[in-house]
């Protein structure tokens, strides 16, 4: 997206940061885990989607211009990769009325079945920095259960374009998979490190009400925590840092806009099923493509909900959102921002767990590696 200054002196370089979340809401077929909306698209679907977010995207600069500039964008999904190169090109010039800040982050998530030599090139072209592929696996028994779309070797042969790209790229990997050893899991996890990415996320197994083996569980699934220490462990000794919870980067390469979320820095979300943080409020658009269209249609924001600031449910969730990071909590900070009794009362509940769970300095409070390994324990204290 390489989007020069000059052209849109409507938006300036200065102000505030903002990151931007474009949710593409198609994929090939649903997997049985997922919650996240997406549809198999049919005829006209991805236009009728294209002028549902243009209408969107002028909706919310006729409320609240002018938007500051982007530090980062991230296209999300679904499967963001199931759009052509001709609908690319659309998506890119409807984002033209945004400008990018100067080494802006922009990311793509694909899937190895629909990503392509042309994606890849148009991508480069406008200034997409990074690329976020599913791989899940590199075990084809573990992809039949989870129902992926794509084999190892198709996976193999996205992560080698990737890596012959020059984009940077990142890998998501699922552990607790039913069936699944600590073996299998080894050499998945060895075996794409090869590829020279230089970030990975790592995903336990959950079952989400909202997902096919939320309403019906798989068997075999064990507890996911042999898997995550070990990885703690293996990616350590591979030079990887873990800066989150579920995220190692390479050579300080995290992802920014991940970083976003955590700090709770403004985000505008585009796209059925998106949610966004703007003015200290979380809201979340229309969770279908028909509830989408129909209030974009009528000239209206596809809001289905609006979450209104509330002190204490804020400080609990900026807590728990910076306790997800490596950096973690800084004193100071939380209460120049929520004020000295919210304080006093999450260091009475950090105070009462174990002392191995944390690394704490002067001003910060952090989980350990072993605190990060049961951080939902964790996180139901605070909350």
């Amino acid at each position: 997206m390489a989007i020069e200054e000059e052209r849109l002196p409507f938006f300036g370089p200065s102000g505030p940061p903002l990151y931007l979340y474009v949710h593409v809401p198609f994929c090939r077929s649903k997997c049985p885990y997922c919650a996240f909306y997406s549809v198999v698209p049919g005829t006209g679907a991805v236009e009728a989607y294209l002028d549902g977010l243009e209408a969107e995207i002028s909706l919310r600069l006729r409320e609240g211009a002018p938007f500051p500039s982007l530090s980062s964008v991230y296209f999300g999904g679904g499967t963001p990769s199931l759009l052509s190169p001709s609908q690319w090109e659309r998506l890119f010039s409807l984002l033209e009325v945004f400008c990018l800040r100067p080494g802006a982050e922009v990311t793509v998530e694909a899937n190895p079945e629909s990503l392509t030599a042309s994606h890849l090139c148009l991508w480069r072209e406008r200034g997409v920095t990074r690329v976020s592929l599913g791989v899940q696996s590199l075990d084809d028994e573990e992809l039949r259960i989870l129902g992926r779309s794509h084999d190892s070797r198709r996976a193999r042969d996205a992560l080698g374009a990737l890596a012959a790209s020059g984009l940077s790229f990142s890998a998501d990997l699922i552990f607790n998979i039913p069936g699944q050893t600590l073996r299998r899991w080894h050499r998945t996890v060895r075996e794409i490190l090869a590829f020279g990415m230089d970030h990975l996320s790592l995903y336990e197994l959950t079952l989400e009400e909202r997902s096919a083996w939320g309403r019906r569980p798989p068997e075999g699934m064990a507890s996911g925590y042999p898997f995550y220490r070990w990885s703690q462990w293996y990616l350590a000794s591979r030079g990887f840092f873990q800066y989150e919870v579920a995220s190692f980067a390479f050579n300080r390469r995290w992802s920014r806009h991940n970083l976003a979320y955590w700090n709770r820095a403004p985000v505008l979300g585009l796209g059925p099923g998106a949610w966004g943080f703007l003015a200290e409020r979380r809201y979340g658009n229309e969770n279908s493509l028909a509830g989408y269209l129909r209030k974009t249609e009528e000239g209206r924001l596809p809001l289905a909900v609006v979450e209104e600031p509330d002190q204490e449910r804020d400080w609990r969730e900026a807590a728990i959102l910076a306790l997800r990071t490596a950096w973690g909590i800084s004193r100071s900070l939380f209460a120049r921002r929520y004020g000295p009794v919210p304080l006093e009362t999450l260091l009475t509940v950090i105070d009462g767990l174990p002392e191995r769970f944390f690394r704490k300095t002067e001003d910060r409070i952090a989980l350990s590696r072993r605190g990060m390994a049961v951080a939902n324990a964790i996180w139901e204290r605070i909350l």
